[in-house]
């Protein structure tokens, strides 16, 4: 098993119902109906969070204020005193904030005098954030992803050129750019696990301990959502900075580097950023082998802002020509979406499908600073390669098939009849495109320029921890560090071990 407590994750405990959602329409719905259910408590952990923000948006952006998560949560606190409502949020930068339309300003003046409890929280190190997007009904159900609660996040999983319901204000008839976001849904103790979760970080953001519940009241399932699997093994993994008296956490790094190390056939990662040497020397290590498994890549063509296109996309073009080269046998594969029209598609995703067996959904980006510096949270569902565990296994190569036909903008069949004609995942994708099926374009490294060569050298903007942030001179040294130890923790667990230097190649 892939999942250990105390090194590839924090809690491992079984859920009744687990479910994967697809895009942030599904999401948002079953968010809202999930709280309307709460019988004690709805907690919110979140980069960011816009109040304004519409559950079901209709064309030109309008609806009722009570649709609009900040005016919704106000009314549930203020109309049921029973539940404690709270939401905690990044204590973001004011560079940060202006780029979300200001939404630390919006979320306290919309709860001033509110049952709801408020709190920006800045207890982490300097330049870090609090990257976790969770929200926790009565510790009994909980949603855990990628997806922040914003107006820009919302779209369905059709991603449509022109979507009415994007429109960024009545008046200006401009859409938000397509955006492609999954989460997990459970119940039970994985539900549990992140409850504890959220109260850790209240208590560290302002030093209130908040009584964990005797009694967990039954699970607010939404009704909108069916289960994808039942009785199946759930892990919680964290990362964490150290930061005065708060140890460090690296969780999610081992869980990559050992379900990597663990894959047979294929390796499917979704990500809004692929720039961690760690991760591409384990992935190159997986691609020189004559047996070794597929890799495949999907990402943005090129990141929204000017700050991560020069900070993230450069050193990406590294990442990928690390890879490359280490491609001997024709089995790496990566792509960035467009709509049916060739518009962008951001991909916010941050998503690993590892063969059958283990299906990752998460905040964790493949950078440096996710694994180390920033406040990381992901969940994972692991089937066991058994007999018994086949129909969670099945579910999972299912629910890969999907995504890669949601991509395509075609049915599922069409697409698991080429897996099944090519016995492979990527001459699948490959033999698809070739039939004029367009949506999934291929993702190349790109020449970068003597500035970008030195930032994405010393990785800049991109820290492994507190101890190099403001020394990226130190960054190099550091990596090679941060790969042996992280090696070391997943030996010692028994599982299957990653590299345990970086090569010259990777950084």
């Amino acid at each position: 098993m892939l999942l250990k407590e105390g090194t590839t994750c924090w809690r491992v405990g079984v859920a009744p119902r687990a479910a994967f959602l697809l895009d942030m329409a599904d999401y948002f719905l079953a968010a809202r109906d999930a709280m309307s259910k709460a019988r004690r408590s709805v907690h919110l952990l979140n980069w960011a969070f816009d109040p304004d923000t519409l559950f079901d948006p209709q064309p030109g952006c309008t609806g009722p204020d009570s649709d609009r998560f900040g005016a919704f949560l106000r009314d549930l606190a203020c109309s049921r005193p029973e539940l404690d409502v709270r939401v905690l949020c990044w204590k973001s930068a004011l560079p940060i904030a202006a780029t979300q339309d200001f939404f630390p300003l919006k979320a306290r003046k919309c709860f001033t005098d509110t049952p709801v409890k408020f709190v920006l929280d800045g207890a982490l190190p300097v330049g870090a954030s609090h990257h976790q997007k969770v929200i926790i009904i009565d510790d009994a159900v909980a949603f855990c992803g990628g997806g922040d609660i914003g107006p820009d996040r919302w779209d369905t999983s059709g991603h449509l050129d022109d979507n009415p319901r994007r429109e960024k204000t009545p008046r200006d008839h401009k859409c938000f750019d397509s955006r492609h976001e999954v989460m997990t849904l459970v119940d039970g103790a994985p539900a549990r696990a992140l409850g504890q979760l959220f109260r850790d970080r209240w208590l560290r953001a302002t030093k209130e301990a908040l009584p964990e519940p005797d009694v967990t009241p039954p699970s607010a399932w939404p009704a909108c959502v069916k289960p994808d699997f039942r009785k199946v093994a759930v892990g919680v993994s964290r990362s964490v900075a150290a930061w005065r008296e708060v140890e460090q956490v690296r969780e999610s790094e081992a869980l990559y580097l050992a379900s990597f190390a663990a894959a047979k056939r294929c390796i499917y990662l979704e990500n809004q950023y692929f720039t961690s040497p760690i991760m591409a020397e384990a992935l190159a290590a997986r691609l020189s082998e004559p047996r070794g498994p597929e890799v495949v890549l999907v990402s943005t063509q090129h990141s929204p802002s000017y700050f991560d296109q020069m900070t993230m996309d450069r050193t990406r073009s590294m990442f990928l020509k690390r890879l490359k080269e280490a491609d001997k046998h024709g089995r790496f594969h990566a792509y960035s979406p467009v709509t049916t029209l060739g518009r962008t598609i951001i991909v916010h995703a941050k998503m690993a499908i590892i063969d059958d067996v283990l299906l990752r959904v998460g905040s964790s980006n493949l950078n440096n600073r996710s694994f180390g510096f920033d406040t990381e949270c992901d969940l994972s569902i692991e089937a066991s390669r058994g007999p018994r565990n086949a129909p969670e296994r099945t579910r999972i190569a299912d629910i890969r098939t999907g995504i890669i036909a949601h991509w395509f903008g075609c049915e599922r069949s069409v697409v698991q009849a080429e897996i099944d004609r090519t016995n492979s995942f990527g001459r699948a994708i490959e033999a698809l495109r070739l039939a004029g099926y367009c949506r999934l374009r291929p993702l190349e490294p790109t020449e970068i320029g003597p500035v970008a060569t030195f930032i994405a050298t010393f990785h800049l903007g991109d820290p492994i921890t507190p101890r190099d942030s403001w020394r990226p001179w130190n960054r190099r040294s550091r990596l090679k560090a941060s790969l042996a130890a992280a090696a070391r923790r997943v030996e010692r667990a028994g599982l299957p071990t990653p590299p345990r230097r970086l090569s010259k190649k990777s950084v």
